[in-house]
């Protein structure tokens, strides 16, 4: 016989993990399909900086106990000057959020299956009612979500992903002791999550540091490799040459030293997203994509858009009146662009724009940050337009031309 679920999540990441909790603490039947191996789990998949603030901790009742440290600004570093705003948050240990999320989903009542590599939906009608895993194995579902990322194997085989390769986001974190997180000449870093805007090392992107407690700190970068990173990049350096060459040349790696074994990779998409759900099925998290485009912010959002998919289940999956139609599984698109990521269009152009100046322009830029009120300052964060035009200048009307022109060529490919 077929073995039937309420809802069947692939993927065990914060945004699948959440999903099947929420429902699990419902009480509706889901299965968790994850690739990790249970006792490897989340080894291959620990990918995350793990920069967060108390309000995703408070809404979705994480521990303290998964935050290897607190801290109390946010730096924005260009190469000759720095930006500090305080604001509280916290650097988890994402390996260990992912554990719990595990763990509490369990508890709860959700069936965890490890070792479980989605590869197809099963169609009926065109519609999907289950998915294989491990080749041949099936399971089926009222409804199916699809948390697995950029891989997207269900979202894509339904046309609902839309990833673009050129779109695609690459980046690399090691964790240190020994760094200097007060040296002369730079930002007083102690307890502050930093980024860094600076071609030099992060081409079309940007790098961090985030500090985690003593002399520790996760330190990395990320940048697309798009028009802006060719127009910066060296021909010859890979991303672990840029990390390595910011580290030989910043005196606070000066005495720095490797932490073994925590070493994290990933890659995200920059890009808005395309559908989002269809009959009997949403894609949700990296899949989508969700992670925020200005500054890289990928696990609150990933979270409360598992949450949106389990509160749409919710509706559609009512005792005796169960509609998993595209139309009433329409909700999560709703839920997505007015809860999950609202204004992420005005966020993606200041992306977009903000990767294009040059070096002197991140100076200037955090000058004039520096004199705006607060409540521009969260204007220019959540993208609002009259809030971000204070902050053009004359001598940006080339570069305005330049945007322009790059989103008439990507408009028509």
């Amino acid at each position: 016989m077929n073995e039937q679920f309420d809802v069947v999540v692939a993927g065990a990441g914060p945004a699948g993990a959440q999903c099947a909790r929420d429902l699990a603490a419902r009480g509706y039947d889901v299965v968790v399909l994850e690739t990790e191996q249970e006792d490897e789990f989340p080894r291959q998949s620990n990918k995350s900086t793990g920069g967060t603030f108390p309000s995703m901790l408070s809404a979705f009742g994480i521990p303290d106990d998964v935050v290897m440290h607190f801290t109390d600004s946010v730096v924005i570093e260009s190469p000759n000057e720095h930006f500090v705003r305080e604001q509280a948050g916290g650097v988890l240990d994402f390996g260990a959020f992912k554990t719990f999320l595990v763990e509490d989903g369990t508890e709860k009542g959700a069936e965890y299956r490890f070792d479980a590599r989605v590869s197809n939906p099963i169609t009926e009608g065109g519609e999907i009612v289950g998915v294989q895993y491990n080749g041949s194995r099936e399971v089926y579902g009222d409804i199916v979500v699809d948390a697995t990322g950029p891989a997207a194997p269900l979202a894509k085989a339904l046309d609902v992903s839309d990833l673009k390769r050129e779109n695609q986001a690459i980046g690399i974190e090691y964790e240190f002791e020994g760094v200097d997180l007060d040296a002369a000449g730079h930002a007083d870093l102690t307890d502050a999550m930093m980024l860094r805007l600076d071609h030099t090392y992060a081409p079309g992107g940007y790098a961090w540091i985030f500090h985690t407690g003593e002399d520790t700190a996760k330190v990395g970068l990320c940048y697309i490799q798009n028009e802006s990173y060719q127009r910066y990049a060296e021909t010859r350096r890979t991303v672990d040459g840029y990390l390595e060459h910011w580290l030989d040349t910043d005196p606070r790696f000066a005495d720095a030293e490797r932490i073994e074994g925590r070493q994290h990779r990933g890659s995200a998409h920059i890009q808005p997203p395309g559908a989002l759900s269809t009959d009997n099925f949403m894609a949700i998290g990296d899949t989508v994509p969700t992670i925020d485009p200005l500054w890289g912010e990928g696990i609150n959002k990933g979270m409360r858009s598992g949450r949106a998919a389990a509160i749409t289940a919710d509706q559609c999956l009512i005792p005796d009146e169960r509609d998993t139609s595209a139309e009433n599984v329409s909700l999560y698109d709703d839920l997505w662009h007015g809860e999950v990521a609202p204004g992420a269009d005005a966020r993606l152009f200041m992306t977009e724009l903000l990767y294009l100046v040059p070096n002197e322009r991140y100076d200037s830029l955090l000058r004039d940050l520096r004199n705006l009120d607060r409540d521009t300052l969260s204007g220019i964060n959540n993208g609002n337009k009259l809030a971000i035009a204070k902050l053009l200048q004359f001598d940006d009307l080339p570069l305005l031309a330049q945007f322009a022109k790059q989103r008439l060529k990507a408009y028509r490919s």
